[in-house]
């Protein structure tokens, strides 16, 4: 399935967030400052990170879904889309 601009919007907007806290995370490191407050960024990233595939993989279930009300076969199947969310936990 093809990434389309109105299926990542949402997670787009949260990786480019994420992005400007992993550099901040790694500046920190950099500068030798306090592990507590760049392990709590790193959590932030992470978290950022995983709703954003998270957001995908909605976005993709969605996108089948209205394909197979349509009538039209899914770029994916369901089996596909849940082996990449099971990914993603």
């Amino acid at each position: 399935m093809k990434l389309r601009p109105e299926m990542t919007g949402e997670a787009l907007t949260r990786l480019k967030r994420a992005r400007g806290q992993l550099n901040a995370v790694i500046e920190m490191m950099e500068e030798g400052r306090d592990c507590r407050e760049a392990l709590t960024q790193l959590a932030a990233v992470s978290k950022a990170i995983d709703r954003a595939g998270y957001k995908i993989i909605a976005s993709g279930m969605r996108h089948c879904a209205d394909a197979r009300d349509r009538g039209d076969q899914p770029e994916m199947t369901e089996e596909e889309l849940e082996k990449l969310f099971l990914a993603l936990a």
